[in-house]
């Protein structure tokens, strides 16, 4: 659960005032509270890191097993040139950093394997960001999250294709009908389940071939 107990600095209202007018000091606040946890250093997760670090969020951890390669650089800009052939999310570290000074951002290499439902029960993060990974790793990841009370999103992006999900579990909303509040609960689905929705009628299956492989659908 994200504290709502940060305060935030003359220097931090100042580097934030644009976020803070769109969407409050409060929320600024609580976007200042939160910690997160980023699997996959590929394109996609380099695009994600340098969007909530320049937020101003708490703190992020990287994790990644895998080292960088010279095809990574045409879409991982947080790797240096001199830091190809090294872990991924230990390369990206330093220009993440650079991002904005405001923000912890760390690095572990674990390989995902060989990590436990204690791993995601510690109460070190808040939201759990997933990318590149196969679908059994997600819905392992899932099960995980929901365990663990984590908020849960899943993407990845292949050329002009993507996929986007997200599990929140269950979280309390305000929908505003004119002037009058109604509160409730949203009870998200998880990966597993979404994929197993009825599929289309056999007529319609037709157009699903043409998306590739790897595509979440």
């Amino acid at each position: 659960m994200v504290e709502t107990s940060a305060q935030l600095t003359a220097d931090e209202e100042k580097l934030y005032d644009r976020q803070i007018r769109l969407w409050g000091i409060e929320s600024q606040k609580r976007l200042r509270s939160a910690r997160l946890l980023l699997i996959g250093l590929g394109g996609l997760g380099a695009e994600v890191a340098k969007n909530i670090v320049l937020s101003g969020i708490k703190s992020v951890t990287f994790l990644d097993d895998k080292p960088s390669t010279k095809d990574l650089a045409f879409s991982q800009f947080l790797i240096p040139p001199d830091k190809i052939g090294e872990n991924r999310a230990e390369a990206s570290t330093e220009r993440a950093k650079n991002l904005n000074p405001h923000v912890e951002v760390t690095s572990e290499t674990f390989h995902l394997a060989d990590l436990n439902e204690e791993y995601f029960s510690n109460s070190r993060w808040d939201v759990v960001v997933a990318t590149g990974l196969d679908q059994d790793q997600l819905e392992r990841l899932d099960n995980f999250c929901r365990k663990g009370n984590l908020k849960f999103f899943a993407g990845e992006v292949f050329g002009m294709f993507g996929y986007f999900f997200v599990d929140l579990n269950k979280h309390s909303y305000t929908k505003t009908v004119k002037t009058i509040p109604k509160k409730g609960v949203v009870r998200e689905d998880t990966i597993k389940e979404t994929r197993e929705f009825p599929r289309f009628l056999r007529p319609s299956t037709k157009y699903l071939r043409r998306t590739v492989p790897n595509y979440v659908s």
